[in-house]
């Protein structure tokens, strides 16, 4: 058999055999999912390093993981890690605000004795500000002691979820090991949900973050199904195979496991953006050097967090003494044979409704309560009880008047002025957390005017005027044998207008008519998000991240209480830049008030966003009308009418909605590599595969000129179906 060797994987090269040509290109792939099985040989040094510069960062963490419990906490300089000034001790009958004002007092404390120190030069100082100057050793010049007291941080301790996560990690830690060998990626890590959730799948964050591996709705829906009726965020094997595929891209778009590591916290494209300006793809520079808002405590500390719990996790007898990891979770799968209630699957399968649940954690809270229905081909999970459970099987214990060939439409309700969750509960008679379990918020969630929201079946006459009505169900419940599904969504490229003998990669420059942009058709059966309702989350994502980067643009903003843990999640807190972890495109504007076009991008967009005409844009630009506009052209603006932030903003949002229209109706279930050919082009390659939009062709390919795709270039295409279309 012939063979090739293919590019480099996560970890180097690997021989393969070769594939058939498609249409110009050569599949070298089928899928880099299932090819790139490849581990360190004996001997070879892992790829996730360990920077003897970075130890003492290790080390802290690792104190943090083992020595103290959420009951307690350190006071310590957030850039030195060395610099422990004091363990705070709280009782548990202590509240959290009786917390927080003990942790500003001693910060306030410190920061003092800092002060002091720093003014004191050569004299004699106190037995306690000696302890405290004692601690900086060489370090501690007057300049850096008076510097270091508005960096003051209190941590809280994390040995008692860790060690709780040790124990659970066992369910899962089997399957997490043969998803990551099944990518090629490196076995380290599957420790990774130690500094996440301490391996708690049914972890939420204060930012919306969910699940093991705390993805956003938006990020998640790159990769899992998430509706009303499956999360997959929470089912610890779905949301694994999800965190591989980010990963996994992470490092292709980054090119070392430090840096894919560090934007799962920080996103792919601040990431990029650090190695880009620091000229460096050494993490220790970057966490040493890079400067910038949002790279703040989290995403500086997550990588070498990420080490310590690396360390803990192989030498847990050394940390914790003795324990016992759970067993395996064990189970049968039976995919659906059409959209069945759950009461009705509990008396056809004759299971607990504990069991059920306990095994399938991606369904939701309107599923267990009857309001939706547990999705066709959906894989559901059931214990492995003597019976060889099969989708033929299952269609024979139900009726055909308990098989629907569609979801059913819970009724919904228009927020009016004024509305509160806890006001709308009471209207339709149930607690206020009923209505913010059911619609995935908080009880204390403010709720935007015009939004609609999911209510119970039984409506109160006095909002019955406000409620918007379901679409109507069926007279009577279709039979699924017979059932014929409803079209398929389709994907057709849009021609650009007008249009240039040989299309352009990105745009004419038509005012709201961004070129080759993907049109999709109605959302499949299968039960996909609107794209209305997938954009409105992914900016309520976007203004909660906006919002957390405010609260913890200060050093003392951690949680000091073990509620306080749980609710935020991971040890660092929440992500800055949650809402873009997988985009890696830069939109920001250069110095020299240009920018590079991306995928989708047209001059009108450009002239809309900065209030001005598309022909005034193509003049400052030199452009003749009808040019093509090139992805990664740079284009020279003008910010007389708004700022540079304005703009971004815009830029920004126009591109989250584009991603959150498409990724309602699709997600990515691996990647296939090709290798262009004379003659070919971005064209006929997005001409080929029908469902990609030019976007996310870019952000696979973020450093290959698309623009000019010659013979030889290696472009990565991510594979996508349409969600709904497996279980």
């Amino acid at each position: 058999m012939n063979s090739t060797v293919a590019p480099d994987g996560p970890h180097g090269s690997v021989r393969r055999p070769t594939a058939a040509a498609r249409g110009g290109f050569t599949l070298l792939a089928a899928c880099l999912a299932a090819c790139l099985v490849v581990t360190p040989a004996p001997g070879e040094e892992s790829p996730v390093s360990r920077p003897p510069q970075l130890e003492r960062d290790v080390e802290f963490w690792i104190r943090v993981y083992t020595q103290i419990d959420t009951d307690a906490g350190f006071l310590h300089d957030q850039y030195n890690l060395a610099v422990v000034y004091d363990t705070l001790h709280f009782e548990p009958t202590t509240t959290p605000g009786e917390r927080e004002r003990v942790v500003d007092r001693e910060r306030e404390r410190y920061g003092a004795a800092l002060r002091r120190i720093a003014a004191a030069g050569d004299a004699p100082l106190s037995a306690d500000d000696q302890r405290i100057k004692d601690l900086w050793g060489a370090e501690g010049t007057p300049s850096r002691l008076h510097a270091a007291t508005e960096d003051v941080r209190f941590q809280l301790g994390q040995a008692d979820r860790f060690r709780a996560g040790l124990i659970r990690s066992g369910a899962w830690e089997t399957h997490i090991a043969q998803v990551l060998a099944n990518l090629g990626l490196p076995a380290e890590l599957a420790v990774l949900p130690h500094v996440e959730s301490s391996f708690n799948p049914a972890a939420y964050s204060k930012v919306g973050a969910a699940g093991l591996w705390q993805f956003m709705r938006s990020t998640g829906r790159r990769y899992m199904r998430i509706d009303s009726a499956v999360d997959d965020r929470l089912d610890p094997f779905r949301s694994t195979e999800a965190a591989a595929q980010l990963l996994a891209y992470n490092y292709r778009v980054l090119g070392t496991w430090p840096l894919a590591l560090t934007a799962y916290n920080h996103g792919t494209a601040g990431v990029r953006r650090a190695k880009e300006t620091l000229g460096t793809d050494d993490i220790v520079r970057i966490v040493r050097s890079y400067n910038s808002r949002t790279f703040g405590f989290a995403s500086r500390n997550f990588y070498v967090s990420f080490l310590a719990a690396l360390e803990v996790d192989r030498n847990p007898e050394k940390y914790f003494g003795s324990l016992q990891r759970q067993s395996a979770v064990k189970f049968q799968e039976v995919q659906l044979p059409a959209y069945v209630s759950m009461p009705t699957l509990e008396r056809a399968l004759r299971i607990e409704p504990e069991k059920l649940r306990a095994l399938n954690p991606a369904l939701t809270h309107a599923v267990w309560d009857g309001r939706q229905r547990v999705p066709k081909a959906y894989r559901l999970r059931l214990p492995l009880d003597g019976t060889s459970w099969t989708r033929e099987l299952l269609a024979q214990r139900l009726s055909p008047g308990e098989m629907f060939a569609g979801q059913s439409a819970p009724p919904r309700y228009r927020v009016q002025a004024g509305d509160t969750l806890v006001r709308v509960a009471a209207r339709y008679g149930v607690s206020a957390d009923t209505l913010a379990r059911m619609n995935h918020l908080r009880v204390s969630a403010r709720l935007r005017v015009g939004r609609t929201i999911d209510v119970p079946e039984a409506a109160a006459v006095t909002v019955a005027s406000t409620a918007v009505p379901a679409p109507a169900a069926p007279a009577a419940p279709a039979p699924t044998a017979p059932a014929a599904p409803a079209p398929a969504p389709t994907a057709t490229a849009r021609a650009p207008a007008p249009t240039p003998s040989a299309p352009a990669v990105v745009a004419a420059a038509a005012p709201h008519a961004p070129v080759f942009t993907i049109s999709v058709g109605p959302a499949s059966p299968g039960g996909a998000v609107s794209a209305e309702v997938a954009q409105r989350e992914s900016a309520e994502d976007a203004a909660v991240a906006a919002a957390a980067r405010t609260r913890t643009a200060s050093a003392g903003t951690q949680p000091v209480s073990a509620a306080q843990a749980e609710a935020i999640g991971p040890a660092l807190g929440p992500a800055l830049d949650a809402e873009q972890n997988a985009d890696p495109i830069d939109y920001s504007v250069a110095h020299d008030e240009s920018i590079r076009v991306t995928g989708d991008e047209t001059l009108g967009h450009y002239a809309d966003w900065l209030g001005v005409s598309t022909a005034h844009v193509r003049e400052i630009n030199h452009l003749r009308f009808g040019r093509r506009v090139l992805i990664g052209q740079h284009i020279r603006l003008d910010f007389r009418k708004v700022s540079h932030e304005a703009f971004e903003a815009r830029r920004r949002e126009y591109h989250r909605e584009l991603q959150a229209s498409f990724f309602a109706a699709h997600r990515i279930v691996g990647t296939e590599l090709y290798v262009a050919r004379h003659g070919d082009s971005l064209w006929t390659l997005t001409q080929r595969a029908t469902q990609m939009p030019l976007w996310l062709v870019q952000q696979y390919n973020p450093d290959v000129d698309l623009a000019d795709l010659r013979a030889g270039t290696q472009i990565v295409m991510p594979r996508v179906e349409e969600v709904g279309s497996g279980g």
